[in-house]
């Protein structure tokens, strides 16, 4: 593609937190001379491409490349956009569209799993569709070792949206036919396992764009509290007389909060109403009830793990990927953040890989 993008310009421009204003003050030109070019009325000339480069921190090809794919706003499964600024909001689309097309280079050099998800947004509750998704997966009863694997696993992509601010937990979205998953990466272990399991509750329960906002997102939640935390397993193994000692040490078994593990234990009615009000407020007054103990390892990327130790092999390294795809290597190091250690480094030369690509196979045991 010879012509700017302006598309491209766009979705660099909200991954930067910028807005038109923003950005023509930092490569010091007039508001409206950023406005024209996002609308086409008329190119960048080759001075401000690379201004618009050093200050974007992508390189020029970038802006000639073919348009991204990314998310509109409707199609997105924020959890409180109330509380969200358009600024971060836009940030988080922006990766999404960033994530897509890393997501294809990967998908160009493996084959990755396929998705294996159910529609199951007609008419259950979130407990029973719960219930029917480990069913439908063979997972049984038991607790689930890691999410992120099991996500991978079904063939859903799993990035991290690492951005600081506290209101922008996680995303999801369907994206030709691909399920998507954003997670906060730098939120607690146990806040982004509940968010994984959050996420999948709105791409099995709303896929056809059936989400609402407020009664959306509490399905969600309670779809997530109900597949990490099976009724029949919290009944077995839960605590018959909590305290908050032994809610602490119950969690580590499902790999939850105290918090969460608090309002399941009342959802099941292990605890009445005066004990789950007397706990929420002791978990208040020693500051875990929004600030958790991050006592469980961090969930991290199979996918990533076998990609980028494979791609290391033949010598392709992150400023290899970053080159072929017209991204800068920050760009790739926030999209795999706390999800994979991208250690790839190194001059070495390599070719294209051909032949038949890596065909991927995470395989879950009934355990998980």
């Amino acid at each position: 593609m010879d012509e700017f993008n302006a598309d491209r310009l766009i979705w660099a421009r909200k991954r930067s937190g910028l807005n038109q204003i923003g950005l023509a003050r930092a490569i010091d030109v007039d508001p409206r001379a950023v406005r024209a070019w996002e609308t086409k009325e008329y190119e960048p000339t080759e001075e401000n491409l690379n201004r618009l480069s050093r200050a974007l921190e992508l390189p020029v090809k970038y802006f000639f490349k073919a348009p991204l794919a990314g998310p509109e706003p409707s199609q997105a499964s924020f959890r409180s956009l109330s509380k969200m600024s358009a600024t971060k909001r836009d940030m988080a689309l922006a990766r999404g569209a960033f994530a897509f097309e890393l997501s294809k280079w990967l998908e160009s050099h493996f084959d990755l799993p396929s998705p294996d998800l159910p529609d199951l947004g007609k008419g259950l509750d979130p407990e029973t569709a719960a219930l029917a998704l480990r069913q439908y997966w063979g997972l049984g009863l038991r607790p689930i070792s890691n999410a992120v694997h099991l996500l991978e696993a079904k063939g859903v992509r799993v990035f991290s949206l690492s951005i600081d601010a506290r209101e922008v937990d996680a995303f999801s979205i369907w994206n030709d036919d691909n399920p998507f998953v954003f997670l906060n990466t730098k939120k607690s272990s146990a806040h982004s396992r509940f968010d994984a399991a959050h996420e999948l509750g709105h791409l099995v329960m709303h896929r056809h764009g059936d989400y609402d906002g407020r009664t959306s997102e509490k399905e969600a939640n309670d779809f997530a509290s109900a597949f990490l935390m099976p009724r029949e397993d919290i009944l077995a193994a839960a605590p018959r007389f909590p305290t908050v000692q032994n809610i602490l040490q119950a969690k580590k078994r499902w790999g939850v909060s105290a918090a969460a593990l608090t309002v399941r234990l009342y959802k099941v009615g292990i605890l009445s109403d005066w004990q789950y009000h007397s706990l929420f407020k002791k978990l208040s007054q020693l500051g875990l009830r929004s600030n958790e103990i991050n006592d469980e390892a961090r969930e991290t990327s199979k996918i990533f793990e076998i990609c980028l130790s494979d791609l290391l092999k033949q010598g392709i390294t992150l400023e290899k990927i970053s080159t072929a795809i017209s991204f800068s290597v920050s760009d790739i190091q926030e999209l795999l953040f706390n999800l994979a250690v991208f250690s790839i480094k190194g001059d070495s030369k390599t070719t294209t890989p051909q032949g038949k690509r890596p065909d991927l196979r995470l395989v879950v045991s009934n355990d998980e």
